[in-house]
């Protein structure tokens, strides 16, 4: 057994009371006040074998074995907070969920004072930092969002120190034994790229996709059980139809979309919108007017990223195609001459 391993197995335990009635706890002297945990309800339809993957993350096979930490990838509105919800309440331990921005800082991330009533200072600590008082499960929701100065702050939890260190508050805070956490990360271009000796102890990855047909279909009735069968149909279809043009229309815009749609099927009982015209008003206010057509968004989307590209000269990177002065522009009027 190594020293880091036999440091983890004889280490005592967190040497925190537990928490009072009135959600507060004491460590080192400092007493702070406890976030709540997240209590709707989460089910996970569909891709079953995502959801026991993480499970599997977050046991412990022995005395000196460490949870891993791992992180969901995904396009935005295809269910990776709502994965992470699920499998915390199949694990029956508080949840608590943490989002990150920004303009994230340290403080925000474990604790942050603030002045009370009384005019002094109060330690109120983070849904990150009540999950590992408290031995729960923490979420940190979108966490390439968040800059390499709040994630440093957090690398000896992630590792087999699985503590943290609160500047302001003066104390350093280890996690209970049945602390569990994973980060969910979004794939587009509004994020940060976070640190590889982050990455490396963000382990596994694992990919959120895209439901099936049927999936959907039951993700969509769950959300929106008033839903009229021919609705849900049609964006079950325009949904499918977006997947395999590989565009990042999600279940999210789906529900959306039916939502403002019954709306206004309901808007007006005495002069009510047909279904389909209500549902194709809902489809352009919700996604824009591009995704009327599909097929010409992908194709769009295909030229955006290069597909049909043509090979730039050095030449294109200081005159435009129809500079005169471009040294490899095709001359018409030359051609012609040429002709004469």
């Amino acid at each position: 057994m190594s020293g880091s391993q036999q440091s983890q197995k004889h280490r005592p335990e967190v040497g925190t009371t537990q928490p009072n009635a009135s959600g507060h706890v004491e460590i080192d002297g400092v007493r702070l006040k406890l976030s709540h945990p997240y209590e709707a309800a989460g089910q996970w339809i569909g891709q079953q074998e995502v959801l026991m993957q993480l499970l599997a993350c977050w046991i412990s096979v022995d005395d000196s074995d460490l949870p891993l930490t791992p992180r969901l990838i995904g396009s935005p509105g295809v269910g990776k907070t709502q994965l992470a919800i699920a499998a915390a309440k199949a694990q029956g331990r508080p949840l608590y969920i943490y989002q990150c921005t920004a303009d994230t800082r340290p403080e925000d991330l474990l604790i942050t004072p603030v002045l009370s009533q009384g005019g002094e200072i109060a330690y109120h600590a983070s849904p990150l930092v009540t999950a590992m008082i408290t031995g729960g499960i923490c979420i940190l929701d979108e966490g390439n969002r968040m800059n390499e100065k709040s994630w440093a702050s957090l690398a000896p939890l992630l590792d087999g120190r699985r503590y943290v260190e609160s500047i302001v508050a003066g104390i350093t805070i280890h996690a209970e034994k049945e602390f569990r956490a994973t980060v969910t990360m979004n794939q587009d271009e509004s994020t940060f790229e976070i640190p590889d000796y982050i990455m490396s102890r963000l382990q596994p990855t694992l990919s959120v996709g895209f439901p099936s047909k049927q999936d959907e279909m039951s993700i969509l009735q769950y959300h929106l059980p008033f839903a009229q069968p021919e609705m849900l149909a049609m964006t079950v279809e325009f949904l499918q139809h977006s997947h395999e043009l590989k565009l990042d229309f999600s279940p999210r815009d789906g529900i959306n979309l039916l939502r403002f749609a019954i709306k206004r099927m309901m808007q007006d009982k005495n002069h009510p919108i047909s279904a389909d015209e209500a549902w194709q008003e809902a489809l352009e206010k919700c996604l824009g007017e591009e995704a009327v057509d599909l097929e010409s968004l992908a194709q769009r989307r295909k030229r955006t990223l290069g597909g049909d590209a043509v090979p730039l000269g050095l030449a294109d990177l200081f005159f435009d195609p129809d500079d005169p002065l471009h040294p490899d522009r095709d001359d018409d009027d030359d051609d012609d001459d040429d002709d004469l």
